[in-house]
């Protein structure tokens, strides 16, 4: 089976707009999220989330481009272009048939969808938009990126809730050892910070209601969190097989050396008794990786701030790593970013990348209180400078379904 290598990253984040933004701001232990300004928030349970700011789609598509299209296709478009500069990739006829396109989506074009439904009802159907449907359906983040890029190998949305990202970048690993293609640009995108976003996700009992105090309201494996935060934003890596990459003398920022993804058949929001489909996706992704537990130096958690994820995934961790989870680092993007849903996978993978590439794992801030039932090394407050030779990233999404990708350092 061939290598894969990570060539390139690019990302939209509520902590920047790109690559270097983001990660300076989440090692600093910056927190993304705040009061929403996207609508009015009288009435709702919950206020806040983590938005992305400043940010401007007219600098990746046209102004007509950016009318038709929705937020989660701009932000895909953007990361996907910022991580094909990154790999300084030319996609030209002579290669373009051997790029895949795998851009994950857990709900699509929420607020296009909210918007259309406002003019369906109010109006009538004859002033719902002709662009709602490649607006709204969750694979044209897929089909935009390879239209802007020119790719044509497969182009393939995966959605599978908060491991739609996850699943892309395992999937697009997997085409390329098979030899499928030679490259492929992998990720995900999201952007649910709507009223209709909001309003589901509050019913399900599922985010924060900490709005007084927007930015110590996403709070992993602290005993006080009370639910998860709604964030959006894209993220992309290049993969590639390392003799393409080497050929073409690519600067190779790390390896993907390992993936694994299970379903829990339990039910449709919480998690399995000790996160037993977590436990299942960590040991595939190391036996895939041919890894024992205590050659993971770092654990990017899923680590959302709800009372059951964060329990389940501390004990799937202790039971995948037996002893070694006395040891192993793990630490909560999420404590900043919020919960980007179907991009978050893809966001927390490029993290670990990074993390190997400076050697520096970022923090879990707002652990103040642990929780008991939570007492692994979650890095608190201050992000911690060591040498990350191996990286694990959890993500796991409602309908049960779990995924661990593992990234290396390139040698």
């Amino acid at each position: 089976m061939k290598r894969v290598v990570v060539t390139g990253i690019g990302m939209v984040t509520p902590l920047g707009n790109d690559v270097s933004s983001s990660w300076q701001a989440l090692v600093s232990g910056q927190s993304g999220i705040a009061p929403i300004t996207r609508f009015d928030t009288d009435g709702f349970q919950t206020s806040i989330a983590a938005e992305v700011s400043g940010f401007e789609p007219t600098d990746y598509v046209s102004k007509k481009e950016a009318r038709t299209t929705d937020p989660f296709i701009q932000f895909a478009i953007a990361a996907s272009a910022q991580a094909v500069e990154n790999a300084d990739l030319k996609i030209s006829s002579s290669n373009a048939t051997r790029i895949a396109t795998l851009i994950g989506s857990g709900l699509g074009g929420v607020a296009t969808m909210e918007r259309e439904s406002e003019s369906l009802f109010n109006k009538g159907p004859r002033r719902v938009s002709p662009f709602l449907v490649p607006m709204m359906v969750a694979d044209m983040a897929a089909g935009k990126v390879s239209i802007h890029l020119g790719t044509k190998g497969p182009a393939i949305c995966i959605t599978s809730s908060c491991c739609s990202g996850s699943d892309s970048i395992g999937e697009a690993a997997e085409m390329i050892k098979r030899g499928d293609v030679d490259i492929a640009i992998a990720g995900g995108a999201e952007a649910t910070i709507t009223r209709l976003g909001i309003s589901g996700f509050s019913a399900a009992g599922a985010l924060s209601r900490r709005n007084s105090e927007p930015q110590l309201a996403s709070r992993p494996f602290d005993a006080e969190r009370d639910g998860f935060v709604m964030g959006e934003g894209g993220a992309v890596l290049v993969l590639e097989s390392l003799e393409h990459a080497e050929q073409r003398g690519a600067d190779i920022v790390g390896e993907i050396a390992g993936f694994g993804f299970t379903a829990d058949a339990h039910h449709i929001t919480q998690p399995s008794e000790g996160g037993e489909g977590g436990v299942r996706s960590m040991r595939l992704a190391m036996e895939n990786a041919n890894l024992r537990p205590d050659e993971i130096d770092y654990i990017n958690a899923h680590g959302t701030s709800t009372p059951y994820n964060d329990r389940s995934e501390t004990q799937a961790i202790k039971t995948a790593f037996g002893e070694a989870s006395d040891r192993v680092v793990v630490s909560s993007s999420k404590s900043m970013t919020g919960h980007l849903l179907g991009a978050g996978g893809a966001m927390e993978a490029a993290f670990c990348i990074l993390a190997i590439r400076d050697g520096i794992v970022p923090p879990t801030i707002n652990l103040e209180n642990p929780d008991p039932d939570c007492d692994l090394d979650y890095v608190p407050h201050v992000a911690r400078e060591m040498r990350v030779r191996t990286a694990l990233s959890n993500s796991f999404g409602f309908g049960g379904h779990n995924t661990a990708l593992i990234f290396k350092e390139f040698s």
